[in-house]
């Protein structure tokens, strides 16, 4: 049987908040689960209860969404939102702890680069996260949740931004096109150049193309260079 449509992100959820006295609600997302390389990175929006701008009909899950519909709806987040914070985890902290741990990790981050503190937060997907505000998980939150749909543009916008300024670095990995996913091309840079430190070296993937013995991860998990766990160098503004 077809799929049917989509579902596009609806305000109620929000709507209902406010009204029961949650005056700054925060939809909350990550981007950079699956790829082979660079950091996972993680939104958090608050918008505005007061203010219906036009854009907030164009909202949807950022993966459906093409590039350039994408730039322009983050700019405007930025510049409307209430309040929006940027969090990320590092790829030190994605081998050392694994992703799932890292995608909590930079949720927690945003909520606490935000202007305010949430009355509450809107997490996108079935679990919850470490942190003391009250939260609601919204499975396919993205692609139903107007704040959360917005938090998945957000991060998805910067952490594209990210991969584009790693790839001046690394051009030989091509980051700027595929964004450290596991494309052919990814894949074949990979056997040509072996890993960089912006790869995700716990990863079977990278372990495999990358010319990596598997006896040797553990070894590596135990000594990472401090210059992964560091904070990637990109603005919050970007």
């Amino acid at each position: 049987m077809a799929a049917g449509p989509r579902p596009t992100p609806s305000i109620a959820v929000e709507e209902a908040l406010w009204a029961s006295s949650y005056r700054y609600v925060a939809g909350v997302d990550e981007v950079g689960r699956g790829p082979l390389a660079g950091p996972v990175y993680a939104a958090a929006v608050i918008l505005d209860a007061t203010a219906r701008p036009a854009w907030l009909g164009e909202l949807r899950d950022s993966k459906v969404l093409q590039a350039n519909d994408r730039e322009r709806l983050a700019a405007a987040i930025r510049q409307e939102a209430f309040s929006f914070g940027l969090g990320w985890a590092s790829v030190g902290e994605i081998d050392a702890w694994g992703i799932a741990p890292a995608n909590k990790m930079a949720m927690v981050r945003a909520l606490g680069a935000l202007s305010v503190r949430p009355s509450i937060a809107l997490i996108d997907g079935p679990l919850g996260i470490n942190h003391p505000i009250p939260q609601r998980t919204i499975v396919d939150g993205d692609a139903t949740c107007m704040s959360i749909a917005a938090a998945s543009i957000v991060a998805k916008v910067a952490r594209d931004a990210l991969m584009c300024d790693l790839d001046t670095i690394h051009p030989e990995y091509g980051f700027a096109s595929h964004k450290g996913y596991a494309t052919r091309e990814h894949l074949a840079r990979l056997e040509q150049y072996g890993p960089s430190i912006q790869h995700r070296r716990s990863w079977l993937a990278v372990r495999r193309h990358g010319g990596m013995d598997d006896a040797g991860i553990p070894a590596f998990l135990r000594r990472i260079p401090d210059h992964l766990t560091r904070k990637p160098a990109v603005d919050a503004s970007v």
